[in-house]
């Protein structure tokens, strides 16, 4: 029996999120950075006192229930856990944690991002460039929206919604809301008490709730018809959101105008709908994916690992 606890780190993490974990645990890495069957996941559970995984493991009720006995605590290197039943951990008696507060500033930027790269044709642009597609310049040419002065709508006044309007701020722009409860520390928001009022009073509409089993499809056909005429979606909080066959629909009637998406469903592959459409700006779930923001995820969850193998409370305990 190894004097370390044994820790499975499904993923290709940070350098120094797995320097520091080899110093403190016995760890079984992923070199390949491959995805892991349930079957896999399963079977490795026999293997280990803790797993360390991102999103792409998925511990559904099935595989909750087939979990080694061995396994203590699965310590998420995410904020989101849709990926964890975390009813079924909790009856086997399994700790869940994640990771909050360390990737907001990260993700907001992508939402500038993409909330920009949507009302500028940034998709578009960078494909005739790179094609040799652009032959002259002309005043009528690639003409899109300007976001300085409109308003920016949040579902889900959390962290990362706090952090990305604050940064639509520095645009000028006027911020519109709808969370369970108003907030305080926005006095010149507009809160919106229903999800349908704000989206018909947002000019760019961007998404930070999680993928509950009551927020799934939440942006539907019927949902989408409310935008006002060139209004922007921006999601990255989680593809489940959104009906994707829906908005592509809605994308080619032009309302919305555009759409910035960083996460979809069933990726790494993206609706079909999407592939010719000029008015949408993609991105491979990258909001959280800087050198800074990787590292503190890694040793937020690490943190999490020592305070379960000290006997303390940890920090970020779900279940």
């Amino acid at each position: 029996m190894p004097s370390k606890p044994t820790l499975w780190i499904t993923r290709k993490l940070s350098d120094n999120t797995m320097a520091r974990a080899r110093r403190d645990y016995e760890v079984i890495d992923n070199p390949d950075d491959r995805t892991f069957s349930t079957g896999e996941i399963v079977e490795m559970s026999a293997k280990v006192d803790a797993v360390l995984p991102c999103h792409s493991e998925l511990f559904n009720a099935d595989v909750a229930a087939r979990l080694s006995d061995r396994v203590k605590i699965i310590a998420n290197h995410s904020v989101g856990v849709d990926h964890c039943d975390l009813p079924a951990l909790g009856a086997r008696g399994i700790v869940v944690t994640n990771t909050p507060d360390v990737l907001s500033d990260a993700t907001a930027e992508i939402v500038s991002l993409l909330r920009l790269g949507a009302a500028r044709g940034g998709a578009e642009g960078d494909s005739r460039v790179r094609s040799g597609g652009w032959r002259d310049w002309s005043p009528s040419f690639m003409v899109g929206q300007q976001v300085t002065g409109k308003r920016f709508g949040v579902i889900g006044m959390g962290r990362v919604g706090r952090v990305a309007a604050m940064r639509a701020q520095g645009f000028g722009m006027e911020i519109h809301y709808h969370n369970r409860r108003p907030v305080e520390d926005f006095p010149n928001a507009v809160y919106h008490a229903s999800v349908e009022d704000l989206i018909a009073h947002s000019d760019v509409l961007s998404l930070h709730c999680p993928a509950t089993p009551e927020n799934r499809g939440m942006i539907n056909a019927e949902r989408l018809a409310l935008m006002p005429d060139g209004a922007i979606l921006v999601n990255t909080a989680r593809g489940a959101l959104v009906d994707d066959a829906a908005l592509s629909a809605a994308l080619k009637l032009g309302r919305p105008g555009a759409a910035g998406l960083d996460v979809s469903n069933n990726a790494p592959a993206v609706d079909p709908g999407y592939g010719g459409l000029p008015n949408v700006f993609l991105l491979p779930h990258i909001g959280s994916a800087t050198f800074e923001t990787r590292d503190a995820m890694g040793f937020r969850a690490l943190d999490n690992l020592d305070a379960f193998f000290s006997g303390s409370e940890p920090r970020d305990r779900l279940v």
